[in-house]
């Protein structure tokens, strides 16, 4: 039996012999550090539990339908234990097939967690972490092929995998552009060819590739489009990526690459496991999947973290870095390309540089996704392109695993469009005292309303419905009551966070070492991303946890700090001028004592 160590960086599932075969990809480290793994995993099985009416009379009437196994066991509902039926299915194409038979049965009351992607379910399950050290053991398939300088190691795993804590080691990451042109304006994939294919990868890569002459060196000439696109197909299997970086490649760069590819027949099996480039839906857009690297468009990425009149590369790069790029306007390139000369060179020197833009943009702005891929624990392809709510919906997933419960089901849309009628009065906000004020001081709340959550204990699992006033905390204006004990499921889990954060930032005090402050510096960022975030999500319709009463408690006490602070400043000499949620200005005017 063999080992194996590797940084987990993808995962799916295929199915062979009519069984599920969970895959991970990832890129050995160890006395090898070079190369690809394939781990294959066959002894996974999907599973949903099922709350009954009756348990005995349930598992009757699931004996006719075509079930591995059905066992009772008790777990926690929202913090009632409650007994379930645990159905585990011989295919993860059989928990949609069957879950509305189930569900029909009159003696099941409802279906739980059958909205798991089983992939999703197996990380969650084996504890492993995408972006960090996973040991195997097992025994290698392909050894008796002949030796290849980037031949992927297919893996079978014999015995559980192990999630290692481990520092994220430098990926091989590379970047493209794609040129092409239209005298009547935008490129359209079934007439106008690819011009020119750009590449910059963090380890110094630097190359266009073009279907015209230049004098810059690192212009390399083919003669026609669709060498073009075997060149492309030939650096990326060459370079060996472990992430591939676009802007708006999701939109633009991959589907035109594969609709070119199309018409002229030039073979896309950009995968490590030989499989073609293919487009998958994630939430409003379609993502392009290269199986085994990881994909990322960054232009999605930079809308949802950047705050801009508009987005172009040019606009994100001058944003984050603050110089200028070389920039020719859309309706120019046409007349750039037709010149042969000037304007051609000028067009080439543009296209590497949105290549190199796109290698210091992910540098810059990826370390923060990669961290919470870590502490989330689902692939950074999908990480990256997940609402931040998304990641901590998954974050208290895993953790309700942990925790040994059940978590809630994704509400139905109807039931969606009922709590968007539901309103919460938020944050207090005071006008601004007009005029000009000196002596201005600055009073703020840290994390005020996860500090809230904590500290009373607010948690749709710890919130009581009867008339007890005792052992409670008892919100400000609606008076929703809290238990003081045990603490709730969400405070633990924010507590944890920030416990996290505080320590790490303690770390950071006391550490000297550039490195290692950069990288201390995105982890607590990423925890605070994720604390900041919890919070909001009471009160989001689709949210699994969903508590009006308990995102009213909160506002209501943050309402009730802030004003109570203005009073307790005010009778030491300050004059608040202005309030917004979680913190105030005033400007001092004297000590009431000196009257």
């Amino acid at each position: 039996m063999e080992n194996k160590k590797f940084v987990l960086l993808d995962i799916d599932y295929i199915t062979k012999n009519n069984k599920a075969v969970i895959r991970l990809f990832g890129k050995i480290i160890g006395e090898e550090n070079k190369g690809t793994i394939i781990a294959l995993d066959k002894n996974f099985k999907p599973y949903i539990y099922v709350i009954p009416y009756d348990a005995n009379e349930c598992i009757n009437e699931l004996s006719e339908l075509e079930l591995f196994e059905v066992e009772k066991i008790r777990k926690n509902d929202v913090g009632e234990s409650k007994e379930f039926l645990k159905i585990t299915l011989e295919h993860p194409q059989d928990v949609p097939k069957l879950r509305k038979k189930i569900w029909d049965l009159p003696s099941v009351e409802v279906v739980r967690e059958h909205d798991i992607p089983f992939y999703r379910r197996y990380l969650i399950n084996k504890g492993l972490f995408p972006m960090n050290t996973v040991e195997v053991q097992g025994k290698v398939l392909n050894s008796n092929k002949s030796s290849q300088e980037n031949e992927t190691c297919i893996f079978e795993i014999e015995n559980e995998p192990k999630h290692l804590e481990s520092i994220l080691p430098e990926l091989n990451v590379l970047n493209f552009d794609i040129e092409a042109c239209n005298p009547r304006g935008m490129p359209q994939e079934r007439e106008d060819p690819i011009n020119m294919i750009s590449f910059s990868s963090n380890q110094g890569f630097q190359k266009v590739f073009s279907t015209k002459n230049s004098s810059f060196d690192f212009v390399e000439t083919v003669p026609d489009e669709r060498e073009l696109l075997k060149k492309f197909v030939e650096t990326i299997k060459s370079e060996n990526p472990d992430l591939i970086l676009g802007y708006n490649s999701d939109g633009f760069d991959f589907p035109y690459i594969k609709e070119r590819a199309a018409i002229l027949r030039v073979p896309l099996e950009l995968g490590v496991d030989g499989t073609p480039l293919k487009f998958m839906r994630r939430g409003y857009r379609n993502a392009a999947v290269i199986k085994g690297i990881i994909h990322i468009d960054l232009y999605p990425y930079m809308r949802r973290y950047l705050q801009l009149d508009r987005h172009t590369l040019e606009r994100v790069y001058k944003e984050l870095f603050g110089d200028d790029k070389v920039d020719i306007p859309g309706d120019e390139i046409y007349t750039c390309w037709n010149d042969d000369g000037e304007k051609l060179e000028k067009l080439f020197e543009y296209s590497l540089e949105d290549a190199v833009a796109v290698t210091k943009i992910g540098e810059k702005m990826l370390p923060l996704s990669m961290e919470l891929t870590r502490i989330v624990g689902q692939p950074l392809f999908d990480v990256v392109r997940m609402a931040t709510g998304q990641q901590v919906e998954w974050y208290l997933i895993r953790k309700t695993f942990e925790k040994g419960d059940v978590f809630p089901n994704k509400p139905s849309s109807s039931k969606m469009s009922k709590r968007k009628g539901n309103h919460v009065i938020g944050g207090y906000v005071m006008d601004p005292v007009t005029g000009l004020h000196d002596n201005i001081v600055s009073f703020d709340f840290q994390s005020l309303y996860p500090s809230i959550i904590i500290s009373k204990n607010i948690s749709p699992d710890s919130l009581m419905d009867d008339d007890s006033k005792e052992n409670c905390y008892i919100s400000p204006e609606e008076g929703h009551k809290f238990r003081k004990e045990p603490a709730g499921f969400v405070p633990s889990v924010i507590g944890k966070v920030l416990h996290d954060r505080k320590r790490i930032k303690s770390k950071m005090k006391q550490s000297t070492d550039p490195s290692e402050l950069q990288i201390l510096n995105v982890q607590q960022e990423a925890l605070k991303r994720l604390a900041n975030t919890m919070y909001g999500l009471y009160n989001h319709s689709s949210f699994r946890w969903y508590s009006i009463n308990c995102s009213e408690a909160i506002t209501a006490w943050g309402r009730y700090y802030i004003k109570k602070t203005m009073e307790q400043s005010e009778k030491q000499g300050f004059k608040p001028i202005y309030a917004d949620t979680d913190g105030f200005y005033a400007t001092y005017i004297g000590s009431l004592e000196d009257d």
